[in-house]
């Protein structure tokens, strides 16, 4: 039984002296203009596929930056087989709206209202399209909401004219539209709706537990700016009926049918089809403060940890028996290392991302499906479409460690994307990565998601102003008191202060108080490769254990570890 733990409050590492081999203050200015230096290429990166977006593209949902047009692409999410596409949809302009928040981040305050003025007078969803619910709350309903509460923020100054809750409307609207795919016996929702006529005639009832279990955030502070506990309402009791449906070892499987509310794949990962189920339960724990999300995420944790964890690695198993049934790291498990961060698990994050980014090191970027057990990539696989799941992981794992070696992390992928996948119209994904063939598609996550966690991991000023969730699709939403039913007891202590506004605020990042030490072995020259102090392996690869004494020392606190009740190593803090 386990208290979470913030980041901040996570014990400082111990500080290893290397001051013989290398000036700390030398390595302090050079990490202070690499920074500065990496923050204006990531800034670049942005407005090149930006631009090019607003160029070829606008007000289509995506750029094709190979043939500098557009597809019309919200019908299309998800939609493999591409059915039921509109003949006279012309776009939602879903590259313009995931970009709103990088926007503010990036302190463009022109563009930023330029683009609320133009989403406010011209985007509609009374369309009679078919869209993934899913896709379609992370990317549209997260975008419009993440943006509604950056521009009437007034710390933030983005609005220099009028601004009257349009985003708030057009969020509502949308809303509105979401609420007849959650009339099923079951209460989990379709995994399509239509826009202007709700669910159709012999709907798919096959859903993924991400589908239907990742809508809480979104949907939640719908409801909470609105009033209208629908929303809310509709996505808590879908998340509850999926934690209903879990095995007796704690698992979820990854796709399942919302009518009759039976499994339909009983393979069970952190991956595809599974992670922002786990993401979701934790953020909506941190923004709402509902001890439900606590404890559902408490329990799914400890069953990731005991059932997938091998070593480093994460591999699938079965829900009901727990036994192993894929060896495979698939692109979108990137992500875990981060979501350990929140929860204090820094040495586990620092294991898992050292090996995602030996997998990029290897690549160039990182494939869509890597197949553990043969050390090769799934052969139908090979993709990678701008992806930017361990660029998330790199920001959290600098916040919360201070370690620079996270810098030269992200200065890696920076100079992979730009050599890789930049063209004259924008950034392409990679078909191929073996042969770094490209493919003529520039998703809206990359401005999103990519470019936006880049950028944050070599300039934090954004989140050390305020505390932030960030949405799956890399939204942010500011943690407020007035959001919380109970706050959790975490808030109340060390750099917290409560503002008159009713939000929750630090002088300091919430992420920012761990400080760990990079070394730069037998060398005075700070510029030379450096090795991170935190990355210590474990002792066990598998991380079963009978006995504290197999355990060995945590890396991040220099602490003996302990055994657990469930057999497995870590710090543990008693309820």
């Amino acid at each position: 039984m386990f208290r979470p733990l913030n980041p901040k409050h996570v014990f400082l590492c111990f500080l290893i002296s290397f001051a013989f081999f290398i000036d700390p203050s030398s390595l302090q200015r050079l990490d202070d203009a690499k920074k500065k230096q990496m923050r204006e290429k990531v800034r670049e990166m942005f407005y090149h596929a930006y631009d090019n977006y607003m160029t070829y593209a606008f007000p289509h949902d995506e750029l094709k930056p190979l043939t500098k047009s557009f597809t019309d692409s919200l019908s299309e999410l998800g939609n493999l087989k591409l059915e039921h596409l509109p003949t006279d949809y012309s776009g939602s302009a879903v590259t313009l709206v995931e970009s709103l928040s990088s926007l503010a981040i990036l302190g463009n305050k022109t563009e930023f209202e330029k683009g609320i003025h133009w989403l406010s007078e011209n985007l509609t969803f009374d369309i009679d399209a078919r869209v993934n619910l899913f896709e379609c709350n992370i990317r549209l309903l997260g975008g419009l909401i993440s943006a509604h509460l950056l521009a009437i923020d007034p710390t933030n100054r983005l609005i220099q004219g009028s601004y009257n809750n349009q985003l708030l409307r057009l969020s509502e609207d949308l809303g509105k539209r979401f609420l007849p795919a959650f009339e099923t016996p079951t209460g989990l929702p379709y995994a399509w709706i239509n826009l202007k006529n709700g669910v159709m005639e012999n709907e798919t009832t096959e859903t993924s537990t991400s589908g239907c279990g990742s809508l809480i955030l979104e949907m939640g502070a719908l409801s909470r700016l609105t009033g209208d506990p629908r929303f809310e309402s509709a996505a808590l009791r879908a998340l509850r009926q999926l934690w209903r449906m879990r095995s007796s070892l704690d698992l979820l499987g990854t796709t399942l049918d919302v009518v009759t509310g039976k499994w339909l794949e009983y393979s069970s990962s952190i991956g595809a089809g599974v992670d922002s189920f786990y993401e979701y339960l934790l953020k909506a724990y941190i923004l709402f403060g509902k001890e439900d999300y606590w404890r559902m995420f408490r329990s799914a944790y400890l069953a990731s940890q005991k059932y997938f964890r091998h070593g480093p690695w994460y591999h699938e198993a079965n829900m009901w028996s727990g036994k192993p049934t894929y060896w495979q790291l698939t692109s979108l498990q990137a992500f875990w290392p981060g979501l350990q961060v929140l929860v204090g698990d820094i040495a586990a994050a620092n294991s898992s991302h050292r090996e995602f980014f030996h997998v990029w090191e290897r690549f160039g970027v990182l494939p869509e499906r890597y197949l553990l057990d043969h050390q090769m990539i799934h052969p139908t696989e090979k993709y990678y479409p701008l992806r930017p799941e361990l660029a998330e992981s790199t920001f959290y794992l600098y916040q919360a460690t201070k370690d620079p070696w996270y810098l030269d992390v992200g200065e890696t992928m920076v100079k992979s994307l730009n050599l890789y996948t930049k063209v004259a119209g924008g950034f392409a994904s990679v078909r191929d990565v073996t042969t770094m063939q490209l493919e003529d598609h520039q998703h809206s996550f990359f401005l999103a998601e990519t470019c936006k966690y880049l950028y944050l991991l070599f300039d934090d000023s954004f989140v050390a102003k305020r505390n932030y969730i960030f949405t799956t699709e890399g939204h942010p939403i500011q943690v407020m008191s007035s959001w919380h039913e109970k706050l959790p007891e975490s808030y109340f202590s060390g750099n917290w202060t409560f503002s008159k506004s009713g939000a929750w605020e630090s002088r300091a990042s919430a992420l920012s108080m761990q400080v760990c030490p990079s070394i730069a072995p037998n060398s005075r020259r700070p510029e030379q490769h450096r090795e991170s102090a935190c990355h210590v392996p474990d002792e066990k690869m598998d991380h079963r254990c009978w006995s504290n004494k197999e355990c060995g020392v945590d890396a991040t606190t220099c602490r003996q570890r302990s055994c657990s009740g469930v057999g497995f190593c870590g710090l543990w803090n008693p309820l």
